[in-house]
């Protein structure tokens, strides 16, 4: 569609962006553009098969993980946190469920809490990133701290409980978190090019993340300002069009059943205005009706945004790897395509 890629192309020359705008409507592909470098000493450019990291955008992958667990018997989303995971978590209110945890709603203290912090590199000044091998690592930021409030209070978005439901999936599956992600979920999306990837050890064509300094015209990649390898709360590595793939697959309940992932798109809490949370994912609603699906994922280095609509069976898919806001582009996208 030469309209809607010219209107990107001239919002993005007038904005900083390096990244991906894939966008498709039904078995269409509208966007397929590709910008900036995905190296860029080597002055690598990004195409729409780099692989970006997405931050928190992979909570839905820890939600559908859970949601299976679910269906096989294992677990009920009602079950209490206590009864699912042998972990010392002594401050923990006991009436903490799966529920809470999927939906922000527990209540418990955050290893990275948006309220207190503004930067998530503080975080690893006095923990270093190396030192975060593992899902059990993350315990000692935030395991023994007191509840923030009482289960099912209030909405708080919460890093904290994705890594319990990681450790949840491991311990009723006796699989590794990423393991398991990537074999009973992207296996199953036909995902091939997106994985959990170490910083220190990225496959071929993966896009750094960069870290601008735009006071003194310098960059830097996010290799000491994020966790080396991701997991439960975020991290991962996908391509745009792999992307596509998951939105296609979880709406035609390839990878939970239809009554689970009604479920898993239901508005559950609501955030502010017409924003809902479901389980892993944002949810749009107007008049008790979804008009949105989202993810999103925000680190050092990192910005991410991937949106379905139902009713026009539109998808939009926007990686990124600098810290540039994807929103703006998302908005254009939708003002332009659902008038």
């Amino acid at each position: 569609m030469k309209e809607l890629n010219q209107l990107i192309t001239n919002m993005i020359n007038e904005m900083n962006f390096s990244g991906v705008v894939y966008v498709k409507q039904g078995g269409h592909i509208l966007s397929d553009l590709s910008f900036g470098y995905a190296d860029r000493g080597e002055e690598r450019l990004n195409t729409s098969n780099t692989r970006f990291g997405i931050a928190s955008g992979c909570k839905l992958f820890t939600a559908i993980g859970i949601s299976q667990l679910v269906e096989e018997g294992l677990l009920d989303f009602n079950t209490r946190l206590a009864e699912c995971l042998s972990v010392h978590l002594p401050n923990f209110d006991k009436e903490i469920t799966i529920h809470h945890l999927l939906t922000h709603t527990s209540g418990i203290p955050d290893y990275f809490d948006e309220e207190v912090m503004q930067n998530y590199e503080d975080l690893w000044k006095s923990y270093p990133v190396y030192q975060i091998n593992s899902l059990k690592d993350f315990l000692p930021l935030f395991q023994e701290d007191p509840m923030k409030f009482s289960p099912g209070e209030r909405f708080h978005y919460n890093n904290a409980g994705y890594i319990l439901l990681g450790l949840i999936i491991e311990e009723q599956t006796g699989r590794c978190f990423t393991e398991y992600i990537e074999s009973e979920v992207f296996s199953k999306c036909n995902m091939e090019e997106s994985g959990y990837f170490s910083l220190d050890q990225l496959p071929g064509n993966t896009a750094a993340g960069y870290i601008d300094n735009h006071k003194e015209n310098t960059w830097r990649t996010n290799i000491y300002s994020i966790p080396k390898k991701g997991g439960s709360d975020g991290g991962a590595f996908v391509t745009a069009p792999d992307m596509m793939k998951l939105w296609e697959a979880l709406f035609d309940y390839r990878l939970i059943n239809e009554g689970t992932t009604r479920k898993l798109l239901y508005p559950h809490v609501l955030v502010n205005g017409e924003v809902h949370y479901g389980y892993g994912i944002w949810v749009n609603q107007k008049n008790d009706h979804a008009h949105k699906y989202h993810v999103m994922g925000y680190d050092p280095g990192v910005s991410f945004r991937a949106s379905i609509y139902p009713d026009s069976n539109l998808k939009i898919v926007i990686p990124s790897n600098i810290e540039t806001e994807p929103f703006e582009i998302t908005k254009a996208i939708e003002d332009f395509l659902l008038k």
